[in-house]
C-alpha cells in the first residue's frame, strides 16, 4: 500500500483498523521522482555457498561484473571456487553440474548477513504437493488476490473470521468461497530494527512482523490452502511508498551501488531459499514496492516516525533515485540484482516491478520506458496501484493507459497489485467499482491478475471486506455479493 500515513491499532481482542493515507506529491514524470527523503549504518558481510554454475559459461579464470563485463580472478577454495561477486553477473544457468562456485563479497563488499543454506534440488520434488481437488478447484488464469498481510498480526490476539452466512472459516477458505485464489504477503528486511516496522515503541513492536520467519511461516499456509502466492518485498524496515524508500538498517553503511546490489542480491536469494525449503516458493515476487520515485533512496534521521515518514536522501553514490542519471542507473542496478536472485532459485517465479500515479499516464510512461528500454530490467511482470478514492477515478478511466501499455510492451504481463474501490475515506458506495476492476483487467490481453489490498483495513482508500464484531471479523455481505456476481 503506498502512502501510508496513519496507523491502525491492534487492540486486545478488540482490535480496531484505523488507517489514514496521505497523497503522493507527484507532479510531473522528473519531480514525480523526486518527492521523498532517508539515513544510514550496519554489519559486516558474510558468504555462504548459492547454487552451482555451469563452468561452461564463464570462460578461464575471469569473473564478471554486472554488465557482464569480466572484471578479475577467481580465487581458489579448497573445494570450490570463489568469485567476487558485484551486482553481478547474468548467470544463467544456476543449477547442478559437475563443478561449482561459491560467490564471496564483492571487491567492494556489500552487507548481509550469512544465507541460510544450500539451494534445494532443482527438480518436482521440490514444488509443495498440492491436492487434486484443490487443483481442480481453483483456476488460475486469472489471479483474483487480495493482500492480506495484517491477517497476522489480528491472529495473535484470537481473531476468529466468520462467513456471510455466519460459520467461522479460516481466511483461506472464507476468500477461496469467494472466488479468491491468490494471496499478496508484505515482507520487511529488519522490521525490529529502529526505524523499522515494527521498532520499539511503535503500534506493531510486539512481535517482528513480516520479517523472515513470519514469511515462511504465513507462506506455507498459502501453499496448504492452494492458492497463488504473490511476495511483496519493500527492501525497507518499514513501508516503501512514493514518499519514503528507506535503505534497511543493515546495508545503510555500503558506500558504493555494486555493494548494494550485492546486498539486493544475497538477501532476495536467501529469503526465496528458505521458502523454497519449505515448499512454499511464491508464484509472483515483487522487487520494491511503488517505486515511482526510485529504490534505496532514503535514510532516516531524528525525526523519522514509526510509519517511516520524515526522512533524507541517501548519498547519491548508492541513492536509487529516480530523478537524477546516477539514480536511475542505480534504481535499474537494484532491480536486476533482485530479479536475478529470484531466478537463481527457481526460473519458474515471475518477478513483478510496481509503481502507482495510474492518474498520470505521462508519468507511467516515463517511468517504463526508462526501466524498460533504457535500463533493460528484465522484469516479467508490471505492477500498479490503482485507488479510485486517489484520484485514480473508476476502472473504466484506466482502460486507455492500460491497453497501450500492453501494445508498448508485448514481452510483459501486468497486473493491478493494489485496489480497493473506494469512494472517499473509510467509505465504498457498492457501486461496482471492484467487480469492475476484476472484470475490466481480466479482459485485457496480458493482465493476469487484480489484488484486494488488505480486505481488513479502513481508511483514506476506502472501506474494508470486513466488520468488525468485538475482537473477531465478519464477512461483509453487500461486499462479497459483488464478487459473487463476478464469478
Amino acid at each position: 500500500m503506498g502512502f501510508l500515513k496513519g496507523k491502525f491499532a491492534l487492540l486486545s481482542f478488540a482490535a480496531v483498523a484505523l488507517c489514514a493515507c496521505g497523497d503522493d506529491s507527484s507532479n510531473s514524470p522528473e519531480q514525480d521522482a523526486a518527492a521523498v527523503a532517508d539515513s544510514s549504518t550496519v554489519d559486516g558481510l558474510a558468504v555462504d555457498t548459492l547454487p552451482n554454475v555451469n563452468l561452461d559459461s564463464l570462460s578461464g579464470s575471469d569473473t564478471l561484473d554486472s554488465s557482464g563485463a569480466e572484471t578479475g580472478a577467481v580465487y581458489e577454495s579448497s573445494s570450490s571456487l570463489w568469485l567476487p561477486f558485484s551486482s553481478s553477473s547474468y548467470l544463467e544457468d544456476f543449477y547442478p553440474s559437475s563443478s561449482s562456485f561459491r560467490f564471496g563479497p564483492s571487491l567492494s563488499s556489500a552487507n548481509e548477513p550469512p544465507l541460510s543454506g544450500e539451494m534445494p534440488p532443482q527438480s518436482s520434488d521440490s514444488h509443495p504437493p498440492r491436492s487434486s481437488a484443490l487443483e481442480t478447484s481453483l483456476d488460475f488464469s486469472f489471479y483474483t488476490g487480495a493482500d492480506i498481510s495484517t491477517v497476522q498480526e489480528y491472529e495473535r490476539w484470537g481473531t476468529k473470521f466468520y462467513d456471510v452466512d455466519g460459520s467461522e472459516k479460516d481466511i483461506f477458505t472464507l476468500l477461496k468461497g469467494h472466488g479468491f485464489n491468490a494471496i499478496r504477503l508484505k515482507t520487511f528486511v529488519s522490521p525490529k530494527a529502529q526505524y523499522g516496522y515494527a521498532a520499539a515503541g511503535c503500534e506493531h513492536d510486539a512481535e517482528a512482523y513480516a520479517d523472515k520467519d513470519h514469511i515462511v511461516a504465513y507462506a506455507q499456509k498459502i501453499k496448504a490452502a492452494g492458492m497463488a502466492f504473490l511476495l511483496d518485498i519493500h527492501y525497507s524496515d518499514n513501508w516503501a511508498d512514493p514518499g519514503k524508500q528507506i535503505i534497511p538498517s543493515r546495508w545503510r553503511s555500503v558506500t558504493s551501488s555494486d555493494a548494494m546490489a550485492d546486498s539486493v542480491y544475497y538477501y532476495t536469494y536467501d529469503l526465496l531459499s528458505a521458502l523454497k525449503q519449505v515448499g512454499a516458493t511464491p508464484t509472483m515476487v515483487q522487487i520494491g514496492n511503488e517505486t515511482t520515485p526510485g529504490i534505496l533512496m532514503h535514510v532516516p534521521n531524528s525525526s523519522t516516525n514509526c510509519w517511516g515518514d520524515g526522512v533524507d536522501k541517501a548519498p547519491a553514490s548508492v541513492g536509487g533515485d529516480m530523478s537524477t542519471s546516477a539514480g536511475k542507473a542505480n534504481a535499474g542496478k537494484y532491480f536486476k540484482a533482485g530479479i536475478r536472485a529470484v531466478k537463481a532459485v527457481s526460473q519458474d517465479i515471475k518477478t513483478v516491478l510496481h509503481i502507482e500515479s495510474i492518474r498520470k499516464p505521462n508519468t507511467v510512461n516515463w517511468w517504463m520506458t526508462e526501466i524498460f528500454k533504457n535500463q533493460k530490467v528484465p522484469a516479467d511482470v508490471m505492477g500498479f496501484s490503482a485507488y479510485t478514492a486517489y484520484d485514480d477515478g473508476p476502472p473504466d478511466n484506466w482502460i486507455n493507459l492500460f491497453k497501450s501499455l500492453s501494445s508498448s510492451y508485448p514481452d510483459l504481463e501486468f497486473i493491478v497489485a493494489e485496489y480497493n474501490g473506494g469512494d472517499t475515506k473509510d467509505h465504498y458506495s457498492f457501486d461496482g467499482s471492484r467487480r469492475r476492476t476484476n472484470e475490466m483487467v481480466r479482459g485485457l490481453d496480458r493482465w493476469i491478475g487484480a489484488f484486494f489490498w488488505e480486505p481488513t483495513l479502513s481508511g483514506a482508500w476506502g472501506a474494508p471486506l470486513f466488520d468488525w464484531d468485538g475482537p473477531n471479523l465478519r464477512a461483509n455481505k453487500d461486499a462479497f455479493e459483488e464478487y459473487k456476481v463476478e464469478f
